[in-house]
């Protein structure tokens, strides 16, 4: 006997969102001698014609057949473990990753030199308090470049009393169409249980690929070009695959206490849809695990869908978003 349906507010619409769902499992027998019914709560990752696909909170994937529903909701956001850090706490932990050639500390404030292109590691970091009143720390952020033949560019938190004090001294975004950056979080725990079963034997034409790890030394550096000289090298581990000899995929990972900071993920266009980030992901999270690491960051422009999926399927939360100014010409 199918048990009465009480209806539910699912559909297409809920996809991204976390949803309870009541659903009936077939074959099996309830307590009253009914059909046994399961609650499953998750995030939904897509809504079909016949099934949807939920991501439970432990990780794992499940299908559901529509016609098994019963009902179901969408639930409001669990509370992130990531809430209580600040975006200058994560700031800080995510700029220790680099070290600049030159460095100077206006209060809380980090003036940050490396040469070669803009981008985190040549630009001021304003979190915090300057110390100074904001009219001097600006000065000295100008004097700080000027004194590196440098244009000055500061990276701000989106929505943070820094932008604001920039803003009002006519500072304006690097490159106007770009999208905002984001900074994503994730448990080490929880996204290897999501890559556990990830491995090359699982894509197309495995036979013609190659992994590579290069700790970081020398060598590693000499084999990315896209690696910051400023990167910090002791705990470092440098992924490449190679499909016939030409890299199509690499990517690397640096460690500092229980933090690691993934980047560089970069997949050759032909090579595409094929799983191959996904492995770069599940070996840098298998050697983040070996060596103790419980965070994992990484950074992505927002406007980046294909690699926004990734990352949120795997179970990356957005923490906060920065972009970068520059000061009037």
């Amino acid at each position: 006997m199918e048990p009465e349906r009480t209806g539910h507010t699912l559909g297409p619409h809920v996809v991204g969102q976390r949803v309870v769902v009541r659903r009936i499992v077939r074959g099996e027998t309830g307590p009253t001698g009914g059909p046994a019914f399961t609650d499953l709560l998750g995030t939904c990752l897509s809504w079909g014609p016949s099934h949807a696909v939920i991501a439970g909170e432990d990780g794992t994937t499940t299908q559901i057949a529509l016609a098994d529903i019963v009902s179901g909701k969408p639930v409001p956001p669990r509370v992130s473990r990531f809430s209580r850090l600040s975006a200058d706490e994560v700031e800080a932990r995510c700029t220790a990753f680099f070290t600049p050639r030159a460095v100077e500390q206006v209060g809380d404030w980090v003036l940050r030199y490396s040469g070669g292109a803009n981008g985190r590691p040549n630009s001021v970091l304003p979190i915090g308090d300057p110390g100074v009143p904001a009219s001097e720390a600006l000065e000295r952020v100008l004097a700080f470049y000027a004194a590196h033949d440098r244009r000055p560019v500061a990276q701000v938190v989106v929505g943070s009393p820094a932008q604001q004090v920039f803003e009002e001294a006519g500072w304006d975004r690097l490159r106007p169409d770009e999208a905002d950056t984001e900074v994503l979080l994730a448990g080490v725990a929880r996204l290897a249980r999501q890559l556990r079963d990830v491995s090359t034997d699982s894509v197309e034409h495995a036979d013609a690929l190659t992994k590579e790890w290069l700790v970081g030394n020398t060598s590693a550096q000499d084999n990315y070009e896209a690696v910051e000289a400023s990167l910090r090298l002791q705990d470092a581990v440098f992924a490449s695959i190679t499909e016939d000899g030409v890299q199509v995929a690499r990517g690397r990972t640096n460690r500092i206490g229980d933090w690691v900071f993934f980047a560089d993920l970069t997949v050759q266009p032909h090579a595409r849809r094929r799983g191959l980030a996904r492995i770069i992901m599940a070996d840098a999270v298998d050697w983040a695990a070996e060596r103790g690491a419980s965070v994992m960051a990484l950074q992505v422009v927002g406007d980046n869908e294909p690699a926004q999926r990734l990352y949120a399927e795997l179970g990356f939360e957005r923490h906060h978003a920065y972009r970068y100014l520059v000061p009037p010409s």
